[in-house]
């Protein structure tokens, strides 16, 4: 029977869990006499300092550096937003800010608080998603501005 083999296999094991074998040899420690071997640093070559350091900082020309570089124009300002999209906007991202606020200050809300933070942040989504254009204002943009 199958259980009489497996039950002979793991008595084996079991019978046989202490024993460990012996090497024949063991290799002798290390004599303290002998020297330590070369660490990483001290195979590293130490750096080359220059020789002459301002004439090698007076052929350095800055001037061409500062004049190739790219600056870009100032960015336009933002455009206002009209108080409706500012108003779906505000419930948008307010209503979870002030919902979080509450929540880490452990402070109590008022029910009927609850639920006109979760109607702001519905209707500012919804309002926002009404009133998005059905399409790109060209049709033919790519997006690449020269």
């Amino acid at each position: 029977m199958q259980r009489d083999h497996d039950d002979d296999a793991w008595r084996a094991i079991v019978e046989n869990y202490g024993e460990r074998a012996e090497l024949d040899d063991e290799p002798e420690p290390p004599s303290p006499t002998a020297a330590p071997a070369a660490t990483f640093f001290e195979l590293a070559p130490a750096p080359v300092e220059p020789q002459e350091p301002r004439e090698l900082r007076d052929a350095w020309d800055d001037s061409a550096e500062d004049e190739e570089r790219f600056v870009p124009p100032p960015p336009p300002p933002l455009p206002k937003l009209p108080p409706d999209r500012l108003a779906a906007w505000s419930g948008l991202v307010g209503a979870p800010a002030v919902l979080m606020l509450f929540l880490v200050t452990g402070l109590r809300m008022p029910d009927w608080g609850g639920y006109l933070l979760v109607a702001a942040f519905i209707g500012g989504f919804a309002y926002l998603v009404v009133t998005m254009k059905a399409g790109p204002d060209d049709p033919w943009d790519d997006g690449a501005r020269l």
